[in-house]
């Protein structure tokens, strides 16, 4: 069902450390709106659609909703490649230093851990894909903060395309909610 390519959707090439950037980019890895729960939440969904398009679509999106977390990952270890401790401090990220050492953890800017307790899943497909259309949306948003604080290139247009991809998430989302509603309505 999966098939790994030894590249990311986008190009992720940042040369220059910024910590406290990192610190923020983290919380599209662990926190309420990032790639990790959008992929888990897509991948449970994807069980309860009544048809073939549902669960393809649901695979698909949650297939690559993990390759984000590879894209958010890489980019967080690009802006705190050899960062000191006092860096890392400086920059937010002593706490997560003195647990993980340079490993991340699935976390959100505040250091809070990574939690399911947002992911909906009512065993009600069109009340899932209403779900995962918000989770879109809030996704989307956070990117969009994320772009305000981003002052280098090289960060903010890997966050303008994971940015544009939320966009058309909620789209096809809606898509199927519209369809599902039509054809499901009276049963």
């Amino acid at each position: 069902m999966f098939t790994y390519q030894k590249r990311t959707q986008y190009p992720i090439d940042i040369k220059h450390k910024d910590v406290r950037m990192a610190r923020y980019i983290l919380t599209q890895y662990g926190g309420p709106y990032g790639e990790l729960g959008a992929a888990i939440r897509y991948l449970n969904h994807r069980y309860t659609m009544p048809d073939e398009r549902g669960k393809t679509l649901l695979t698909d999106i949650g297939t690559e909703e993990l390759g984000h977390v590879e894209m958010i990952c890489m980019m967080v270890y690009q802006l705190t490649k050899d960062a000191t401790i006092q860096e890392l401090e400086e920059g937010g990220l002593g706490g997560n230093f003195a647990t993980h050492g340079i490993d991340m953890f699935p976390v959100d800017a505040n250091g809070q851990d990574f939690s399911v307790t947002g992911i909906g899943a009512t065993g009600d497909f069109i009340a899932n894909l209403s779900e995962d259309m918000a989770a879109e949306e809030k996704a989307r948003a956070t990117y969009e903060h994320l772009i305000d604080l981003a002052t280098d290139a090289e960060v903010i247009k890997p966050l303008l395309f994971l940015r544009q991809r939320e966009v058309v998430h909620f789209n096809r989302f809606k898509e199927l909610y519209e369809v599902y509603k039509r054809e499901y309505k009276s049963k």
